[in-house]
């Protein structure tokens, strides 16, 4: 028999899809799914196998008709799949803004859930029955936190700082130093959001030298703003001089113009409390007497994502007022989550258990230790000979550009693959089941273990298994 007629063969046994769609198991399955699904998925399972025929797989083994149902099942539980997954981190990375940054605390959870799934008093107020401002739900949590007179949230912080901009100084001059125009992730610079704005750009200074008579000179009839943006994803270190925020505020006062200052990331706490690196604290700024101050709900602090406005009431009533307000403000989802993590902060006791990100940045570096030799042992008996498994210290660092030059020791799980590179052999771990997703340094996959919990832990030995399984070595146990 010759190729051509072995195809014909095989074509003439692909059964119609009519007849397919009256077995009892395709019934069963158009209960679960509707018709005109469960047709166009055995359309394409048949045209796949079609395909294979026709392009010379004349050994291919038709599947039995009972057997089109499960195929077509797979197909539909992965074309109605999520796009969305949970992966594992093991970047090292803990705050990592492709991945989605802060994990939310599960009293930040239950408030998004309850808040999903009723109606919820947003803009309503129970005590006169009128409408409210859905502001009233987080500013009494940030006076209390920070010491603001009044506050605002948007969706997120580069939001924040232009709509403040553009509310004070639109079509006037803001003073900023030369060494604070920064460019953070996803290409967002500070001269930028300015022209958008509308504020024009008066830079003084130098790169890593900036007085505080260069601001004073600076100033004229013109003059909106005083800005300072704190340099939350680098820093710049030797030769080095900018005014305190304080001497800006008293010379703001001084000649009756407001200052602003974007901190990025934002801290609500002293985070040297926790043996971390200090980062300026929210409440510290308000105390200097500064009139604007934004920051992150989704970096330091451990909420969503979200810009946060906190300073004198006079220009918080004014940037609400903005129309551009109504295109940046968040919805009762995000309220939900930040007013429930900053309730968090009211306790600060309890904050190191509460906050998931906190307690990923302050594990022990024998705790890690721990983890990484559990990992190690289960590996080296998945993966055989096949790839070299061992631990090795290593640093974290916290991320979306917090703390930039900081590190976190660390301990991390090394994969050497003999027989494949390991971009591959990261790619088999980033397809699986979980994705797991780890770093690549000089040819080697590293996962480093600060962000692995049980839950992780055997998440990655689960992936570990089915990258054997492709890779030919399935263990026996």
């Amino acid at each position: 028999m010759t190729v051509k007629s072995d195809k014909k063969n095989l074509l003439r046994q692909l059964p119609a899809i009519d007849k397919l769609l009256l077995l009892p198991e395709m019934q069963e399955l158009q209960e679960c799914y509707a018709r005109p699904l469960v047709t166009e998925v055995l359309r394409s399972v048949v045209a796949d196998i079609r395909d294979q025929i026709l392009q010379g797989n004349i050994k291919l083994k038709l599947p039995k008709p009972e057997e089109y149902a499960i195929l077509a099942r797979q197909w539909i539980e992965e074309k109605t799949r999520s796009p969305l997954r949970a992966i594992v981190n093991a970047t090292g990375t803990v705050t990592h803004t492709n991945l989605g940054r802060a994990l939310l605390s599960s009293s930040a959870c239950e408030s998004l859930q309850n808040a999903a799934q009723n109606y919820v008093n947003l803009e309503y107020d129970l005590e006169t029955g009128k409408r409210g401002h859905r502001d009233r739900i987080t500013e009494p949590l940030l006076q209390q936190l920070t010491g603001c007179e009044a506050s605002t949230v948007v969706n997120n912080n580069a939001a924040a700082v232009l709509i403040a901009l553009q509310t004070v100084a639109k079509g006037r001059e803001v003073i900023v130093s030369r060494g604070e125009l920064i460019e953070i992730g996803g290409a967002f610079r500070i001269p930028d959001v300015m022209t958008a704005s509308g504020a024009i750009l008066r830079e003084v200074g130098t790169t890593n030298r900036t007085h505080l008579r260069d601001y004073a000179e600076a100033i004229n009839e013109n003059t909106a703003l005083i800005l300072k943006v704190h340099p939350s994803n680098y820093k710049v270190v030797g030769f080095t001089t900018t005014p305190e925020m304080q001497e800006l505020t008293e010379l703001g006062t001084e000649h009756g113009i407001p200052t602003m200052e974007d901190l990025g990331s934002g801290a609500l706490v002293d985070l040297s409390t926790y043996r971390l690196p200090h980062e300026p604290v929210v409440a510290d700024k308000i105390e200097d007497g500064v009139d604007i101050v934004t920051f992150s709900g989704d970096k330091l602090l451990g909420g969503p994502q979200a810009g946060i406005i906190v300073g004198k009431a006079e220009w918080i009533l004014q940037i609400r007022k903005n129309p551009l307000m109504r295109a940046l403000r968040v919805d009762k989802l995000t309220i939900a989550a930040l007013s429930a993590t900053l309730l968090t902060y009211l306790n600060p006791d309890a904050l190191l258990t509460q906050l998931p990100m906190l307690h990923r940045y302050t594990r022990s570096i024998d705790e890690l230790h721990g983890i990484a030799k559990e990992i190690v042992d289960r590996l080296k008996t998945i993966f055989g000979e096949t790839i070299t498994v061992e631990i090795t210290d290593t640093h974290s660092q916290i991320g979306s550009g917090s703390l930039p030059v900081e590190t976190l020791p660390s301990v991390a799980v090394v994969l050497n693959p003999l027989e494949i590179s390991a971009e591959k052999l990261a790619e088999h771990f980033r397809r699986g089941s979980v994705p797991i997703i780890g770093r690549i340094e000089n040819d080697l996959l590293w996962f480093d273990v600060r962000t692995l919990y049980e839950k992780e832990q055997k998440q990655l030995s689960e992936a570990a298994a089915e990258v054997a399984s492709k890779l030919g070595e399935v263990p026996e146990n």
